[in-house]
């Protein structure tokens, strides 16, 4: 299949969710069980909603970062969320483990935390992260699910 002809399928099946998403009412398909996978990944840095978050972390490969601290964590997170507390000692230590080519969808309670958690993994050569705006808040108020496990 030809390039052209990908992309005008993958822009095709875009529309085809944008229309469906804004004719779901309060819910804006924020939860990751049953959010499609985004088209095209995000770019590097990018501030997300619920819905296009939900989507993008479905991507094959894509991690989950709450980088709350532990305690906030336990009280509710992100179903398969990875915790890594950005105002960790750590934090360095924790994300030069990781590979920094994978893509990491990455959130806080509401977008600080998670922004300069971003700027760190930019720094560290992480060439494929992004970030929830409005953090847990935001995706709780348009519905997403939230887990204790």
């Amino acid at each position: 299949m030809s390039h052209r002809r990908r992309l005008a399928g993958a822009l095709l099946a875009l529309v085809a969710v944008t229309s469906v998403a804004a004719c779901s009412g309060a819910d804006d398909g924020a939860n990751l069980s049953s959010a499609a996978p985004a088209a095209a990944a995000p770019t590097l840095g990018a501030e997300l909603s619920a819905a296009d978050f939900a989507a993008a972390a479905k991507r094959e490969g894509t991690t989950i970062l709450d980088v709350r601290t532990p305690a906030e964590f336990a009280e509710g997170h992100l179903p398969g969320a990875v915790n890594v507390d950005v105002e960790g000692a750590d934090f360095a230590t924790t994300i030069a483990q990781l590979d920094p080519k994978a893509p990491y969808a990455v959130y806080c309670r509401s977008g600080n935390r998670s922004a300069a958690a971003l700027q760190l993994m930019q720094a560290a050569g992480f060439t494929s992260a992004y970030h929830l705006s409005g953090g847990i808040g935001a995706w709780q108020q348009s519905g997403g699910e939230v887990v204790t496990d």
